[in-house]
C-alpha cells in the first residue's frame, strides 16, 4: 500500500535540481539606450529547499524540474525564478523524508505573490520509479523492481517529445511577501500518499502493472512555513570554491549524485553557489574521509586544503537566513563522500549489531555499529542539541531506539571496508507509522507490519509534554506547545493546544469491517517523535501525527450514491468480505471528497478529476458509481463502522483485476 507523503518545502521556489536564480540583493539601476533612468528593481532573499515525508515502498522517485515561476498578486507577468540547464538532473524525491534539499538563496523581485507554476518534464522516461528492497506488505511490486518507462504514464503532459512538460498550478493559502529586509519562506507539498498521485492499474491478463503519475489536480498544495529554523536540511553535496578572507565561512557549488546511481558514483555539477558559516559557538565537526580523521573547528582558519575538495555538509538555517555547517565530510573523491548510505532504515539486528540502510539505488547497505558509533538527532532549532550525540554504542540498538522506517544519513569509518562500520548515524526523522490503537490521554500504540516479520514493530508512544515548544501554526505563525496533529487532506488545519490530545484519541477510536477474512479497516497515522522530551527523558515521545486515510482494497459498488446528512453515502463490497461497508462522501466546497475517474482504454491510463461540488461533477459522480462499478476508497474509519472518505477513485474502460 502506498503511504508515501511527499512534501515539497520550497522556500521561495524550487526543486532539488534548482540552480542559481538571477538578480542581486541590493538596488540596481538600469539605463535605457537614450540615457534615461529606469526605475531600480529591488530584490529579496528567498531560501530554497525541498522536503518530503515518510515512504516505505519506493527507493527512487526521480523527477526533473524544468522551471519555477511565481504568480504576482493582482496580475502581471509571472516571475520565472528558476530555469533548468539543458540537461536537467534528476532529483530523488524519496530521499526527502521531512527533509529540505538545500538549494540556495534565490534573489526574487520585491512584491507579493499569490501562487506558483512548477513545470516538470513529461517525456517518456522522465520519471524514474524503483521499488524498495523491502516494501510494505501488500505492495504490488516485487522488491527492487525498476519500473520500465513504457509502464509509466505521466498525466497531463503537453507538447511533443522530446519537449513534453507538465505545468502545475499552485494557489497559495496566504500570499508570499518578499521584501529586502526579511527572509520569506514558502512550503509546497507533493503528496505521495495521495491515491491519485502514483496510481497502479493491473488490467486482467496483463504481465505488468501500469503506473499513472499524476502531478496535477490535488497532489500538490500550499503549506505555509512559519519558522525557517525548524527545517531539517538534507546533507548537501558540493565542491568547495573558496574560504572567506576572515575564515568564518566557505563557499561551495552544489553537486548532485547521478541518477540512476552508478558505481563508483559520479557528481552532476550544479551552478547554485552556497555560503556556509562554521559554528563558532558549538563547533563544526570536520571529517577528512581520506585520512579518516575528525576535528572540531570554530572557523576555517588553517583549512585551506578544503579548497577544491568534494564535501557533504549537514547544515541548519539561522533566523536571518544564513547557513551554519554542523558537520562536514571532505574527500578528493565524490564517491567517498556519497557512498555512506542515506535512506530509510530497513532492518535493525541487535544480535549482530548491524543496521541496514537503503541507499538511492534501492540496495540495502549493512552497517556495523560498534562501541564508538555516535547517534545524532537533527534539531536545527536547538543548535547545542543538534551538535551533540544522543547516544554512543550498541545499546541504542538493544533498547530498540532505532527501528525500520527512520530516515538516516550514516557516515562510515572506511568507505572501502566490507562490511562498513558506522562512524556516525544522523537520525534526520524518527517516524513511527502504522495502525493506531490503545489511544489514551497519555499516549497510544502504533503497529506496523512489513513483508519480513523481523521488521514488524508495535511501539507504545507517549505524547510530548504540554509545555514543550512544538513549532508554529502554519497559518497564523503563532508558537505552539504540546502535541499537535492534522488530517493529511488538511495540512494547514493543525489541531493543537489543550484539546489536541483528546481530539486525537476521539479521531482514532473508529474501525470498520467487511467481515469474512477481509482485513479490518483501522485508523492509520505517521507520528514524528523527538528525543528526551520531559514526557520521556530517555527515549522518543510523539510530537506530531498525521492522520492518514486508510486505503481500502479495490471494491465493487453495492448501492449507488444517495443523499444523506448533507452529503452522500454509498456502499461497497470487497473480495473475501461478508458484508458491505458504507462510505460517507462530502460535496461541501472546501472540504469535499476528492474524486477521480481512472480510465484504461487502448493500453493508456487516464486520470481525470471530478469536482463534485459542481452540479455537473456531482451528476458525473453519481452516474459513474452505478452498481457493479469497481472503486477504490481511502478514508478514516468512524466509530459507527462507516468510512469517512478523503479520496474516491472509480474505474472505467478495462477495470483492474484486483
Amino acid at each position: 500500500m502506498e503511504r508515501n507523503l511527499l512534501r515539497y518545502a520550497v522556500c521561495g521556489a524550487v526543486a532539488s535540481a534548482l540552480a542559481a536564480c538571477g538578480g542581486g540583493s541590493s538596488d540596481s539601476s538600469m539605463t535605457s539606450g537614450s540615457g534615461s533612468s529606469v526605475a531600480a528593481t529591488q530584490y529579496g532573499s528567498v531560501p530554497m529547499v525541498v522536503s518530503d515525508d515518510s515512504s516505505q515502498d519506493w527507493a527512487t522517485i526521480g523527477v526533473k524540474v524544468l522551471s519555477i515561476a511565481l504568480v504576482p498578486q493582482g496580475g502581471g507577468s509571472n516571475i520565472t525564478v528558476y530555469s533548468a540547464p539543458s540537461s536537467p538532473p534528476y532529483i530523488n524525491l524519496e530521499q526527502l523524508d521531512q527533509l529540505g534539499e538545500l538549494l540556495g538563496n534565490a534573489q526574487v523581485p520585491v512584491g507579493t505573490y499569490a501562487g506558483a507554476v512548477i513545470t516538470v518534464s513529461g517525456n517518456p522516461g522522465d520519471v524514474i520509479l524503483t521499488a524498495s528492497s523491502d516494501p510494505e506488505a501488500g505492495f504490488s511490486l516485487p522488491a527492487g523492481t525498476v519500473v520500465a518507462s513504457a509502464d509509466i504514464s505521466i498525466q497531463h503532459a503537453q507538447g511533443s517529445a522530446p519537449s513534453m512538460s507538465v505545468p502545475i498550478d499552485v494557489n497559495f493559502l496566504s500570499p508570499l511577501v518578499v521584501s529586502t529586509s526579511s527572509t520569506s519562506a514558502l512550503d509546497l507539498e507533493f503528496d505521495l500518499a495521495h491515491p491519485a498521485f502514483i496510481l497502479g492499474h493491473m488490467p486482467p491478463g496483463a504481465s505488468a502493472t501500469q503506473w499513472a503519475v499524476n502531478f496535477s489536480d490535488g497532489p500538490v498544495r500550499h503549506h505555509p512555513l512559519a519558522d525557517l529554523r525548524r527545517l531539517v536540511l538534507r546533507h548537501a553535496y558540493g565542491t568547495v570554491t573558496g574560504i572567506s578572507s576572515d575564515n568564518t565561512s566557505i563557499s561551495i557549488t552544489k553537486d548532485f549524485p547521478t541518477l540512476p546511481a552508478v558505481s563508483p558514483e559520479t557528481a552532476v555539477a550544479g551552478t547554485q553557489a552556497l555560503t556556509l558559516l562554521a559554528d563558532a559557538t558549538n563547533g563544526t565537526l570536520l571529517y577528512d574521509v581520506d585520512t579518516k580523521s575528525v576535528t572540531r573547528i570554530t572557523s576555517f582558519a588553517g583549512e585551506a586544503s578544503l579548497d577544491g575538495m568534494y564535501v557533504r555538509i549537514a547544515a541548519r538555517y539561522q533566523e536571518d537566513g544564513t547557513l551554519v555547517a554542523t558537520r562536514i565530510w571532505a574527500s578528493s573523491s565524490f564517491n567517498s563522500v556519497w557512498v555512506s548510505p542515506e535512506g530509510h532504515v530497513l532492518d535493525v539486528n541487535s544480535s549482530t549489531d548491524v543496521i541496514t540502510v537503503m541507499n538511492e539505488a534501492g540496495v540495502g547497505v549493512p552497517l556495523v555499529v560498534n562501541a564508538n558509533t555516535q547517534f545524532f538527532f537533527r534539531q536545527p532549532w536547538n543548535p547545542p542539541a543538534d551538535a551533540t550525540p544522543i547516544a554512543t554504542g550498541t545499546a541504542f540498538l538493544t533498547d530498540k531506539d532505532i527501528v525500520r522506517g527512520f530516515k538516516v544519513h550514516a557516515s562510515v569509518v572506511d568507505p572501502l571496508a566490507v562490511p562498513m562500520v558506522a562512524q556516525e548515524v544522523d537520525i534526520e526523522t524518527a517516524a513511527y507509522s502504522g495502525s493506531i490503537s490503545a489511544s489514551t490521554p497519555s499516549g497510544f500504540t502504533t503497529t506496523h507490519d512489513f513483508v519480513r516479520t523481523i521488521d514488524d514493530y508495535s511501539a507504545p508512544l507517549e505524547f510530548i509534554s504540554s509545555s514543550s515548544a512544538n513549532g508554529n501554526d502554519p497559518i497564523t505563525g503563532v508558537a505552539l506547545a504540546g502535541f499537535k496533529w492534522w488530517n493529511f487532506a488538511y495540512p494547514t488545519l493543525v489541531n493543537s493546544g489543550s484539546t489536541a490530545v483528546s481530539e486525537f484519541v476521539a479521531a482514532t477510536d473508529g474501525t470498520a469491517s467487511f467481515g469474512g477474512t477481509a482485513a479490518a479497516i483501522v485508523p492509520w497515522a505517521v507520528s514524528y517523535t523527538v528525543w528526551a522530551d520531559p514526557a520521556n527523558s530517555t527515549g522518543w515521545a510523539a510530537a506530531a501525527s498525521i492522520l492518514e486515510p486508510t486505503p481500502l482494497p479495490v471494491g465493487t459498488v453495492v448501492t449507488a450514491p444517495a443523499a444523506s446528512g448533507g452529503g452522500l453515502v454509498f456502499s461497497i463490497s470487497a473480495l473475501n468480505g461478508a458484508q458491505p461497508v458504507s462510505i460517507d462522501v462530502s460535496n461541501t466546497s472546501g472540504s469535499a471528497t476528492l474524486v477521480y475517474q481512472v480510465d484504461y482504454t487502448g493500453g493508456i491510463v487516464t486520470v481525470s478529476p471530478i469536482d463534485i461540488t459542481s452540479a455537473t461533477g456531482l451528476a458525473s459522480f453519481t452516474a459513474g458509481l452505478a452498481t457493479g462499478t469497481k472503486v477504490r476508497v481511502a478514508g478514516v474509519p468512524q466509530s459507527g463502522g462507516t468510512v469517512k472518505s478523503y479520496v474516491v477513485t472509480y474505474y472505467t474502460g478495462t477495470t483492474p483485476s484486483d
